[in-house]
C-alpha cells in the first residue's frame, strides 16, 4: 500500500510539472551546440528563464553536428522519458523528429518548435512554431543578389542540409525568386552538411570551375563562413558578389571588409527568448499564438552599425 501511495504521488508530481502546478524543467534541444547561432539561441533562452525567478529550470543541449539527427531524436526521447515539464526544439530533420515529438504530446509535455518546421500533419503535436520566415529571407537574399549582379550571368548556391525545414524554405525562396525575376543561371546547390570546412572546399572548387561566376549565396552560418574564407583565399573578395546568412563575428568582419556584399540575419536570440517565454505561458495555462515570426534583417556595410542590425548580430 505504501509503495502504491508513493507511486501515485510520483505520478501526480510528474503530471503537475507538465501542467504548470509546480517547478518544471524546460528542455531546450537545438540542432548543434557547436555554432554561435545556436549559442545565441541559448542566450535568449537564458534571459527568458531568468524571468521565471526559479519557478522553473532549464537545460540546454544539442548534438555535435547538425547532421547527427539520430542523436537529436535520442535527446528528445530522453527528455520525454525523464518527464520534463516542456520542450523547446529546433528539429534538424522534418520527418525524423516527428515520432519523438508525438511521444511528448502523448505524455502531455508541451512542445514549442523553433527555426525549422516539422513535416505536414505534425502541427497537432506541438503548441507553437517560432521562426524566421525562411522563404521570405531567401527572397530577400535573392533581391540583394539581383540588385548587385543584374539579371544575367551565373551564380552559385552553397546550401547546408538537404531537406531541413529551414533549408527548403530558404534556398527554395532564393532560387524561385531568381528564376522568376532574372535570367541568372544557378550552379548547385551544394550541400555542406553545415560543416565550415566542407563549404570552404566546395566553394574553392566552384570558383575554380566557374571563372565567369558573378555571385554566390551561402545559406547558413557555417556554410557562409566557409564560403567567405574560400573567396578570400582565391583572391575573389569584392570580385564575386557574395551574400551570406546569419550574423556571427566572422560574417560581420566579412561584411566590413567587403568579402560579403550582405548577410541575411535571423533573430536567433529572439527564437530562444520568445520560445521559452511561450513555454512559460503554456505552463502557466495561458494561450500562445500557433505561429510567431522572429524576423530577419539584411545587414550590409551601410547599416551594420545601426540599431536594426545590432539587435540581431551576435
Amino acid at each position: 500500500m505504501r509503495k502504491l501511495t508513493i507511486a501515485l504521488m510520483a505520478s501526480a508530481i510528474a503530471f503537475a510539472g507538465a501542467t504548470g502546478a509546480s517547478a518544471a524543467e524546460i528542455a531546450v534541444i537545438v540542432k548543434t551546440v557547436n555554432s554561435t547561432f545556436w549559442q545565441n539561441v541559448q542566450k535568449g533562452a537564458d534571459a527568458a528563464i531568468a524571468t521565471a525567478k526559479g519557478k522553473h529550470t532549464m537545460t540546454f543541449q544539442g548534438p555535435a553536428a547538425e547532421s547527427a539527427i539520430a542523436d537529436e531524436v535520442n535527446m528528445v526521447e530522453n527528455a520525454v522519458n525523464r518527464k520534463v515539464g516542456a520542450i523547446l526544439l529546433a528539429p534538424s530533420d522534418p520527418d525524423a523528429l516527428v515520432p519523438a515529438v508525438k511521444k511528448a504530446w502523448e505524455a502531455r509535455i508541451p512542445v514549442v518548435i523553433i527555426d525549422s518546421q516539422l513535416a505536414d500533419g505534425a502541427d497537432k503535436y506541438y503548441q507553437s512554431f517560432l521562426a524566421t520566415d525562411n522563404r521570405k529571407a531567401g527572397e530577400l537574399a535573392a533581391q540583394a543578389m539581383i540588385d548587385k549582379v543584374g539579371t544575367t550571368g551565373k551564380i552559385a548556391v552553397m546550401s547546408y542540409v538537404a531537406g531541413a525545414g529551414s533549408e527548403i524554405g530558404r534556398v527554395g525562396g532564393f532560387t524561385d525568386y531568381i528564376k522568376a525575376n532574372s535570367k541568372l543561371e544557378i550552379v548547385g546547390p551544394y550541400y555542406s552538411q553545415s560543416q565550415m570546412a566542407t563549404a570552404l572546399n566546395q566553394t574553392t572548387d566552384v570558383l575554380a570551375a566557374n571563372s565567369d561566376l558573378k555571385g554566390i549565396f551561402g545559406a547558413n552560418e557555417p556554410t557562409a563562413i566557409g564560403m567567405g574564407r574560400a573567396i578570400k583565399q582565391a583572391g575573389k573578395a569584392g570580385k564575386v558578389v557574395a551574400i551570406g546568412f546569419d550574423g556571427n563575428q566572422d560574417l560581420q568582419e566579412f561584411v566590413k571588409d567587403g568579402t560579403l556584399h550582405a548577410t541575411v540575419v535571423q533573430g536567433s536570440y529572439q527564437m530562444g527568448e520568445k520560445g521559452v517565454e511561450a513555454l512559460l505561458q503554456i505552463l502557466d495555462k495561458q494561450k500562445v499564438e500557433k505561429t510567431i515570426d522572429t524576423g530577419v534583417v539584411v545587414v550590409t556595410k551601410d547599416n551594420i552599425d545601426k540599431p536594426e542590425a545590432k539587435n540581431v548580430l551576435y
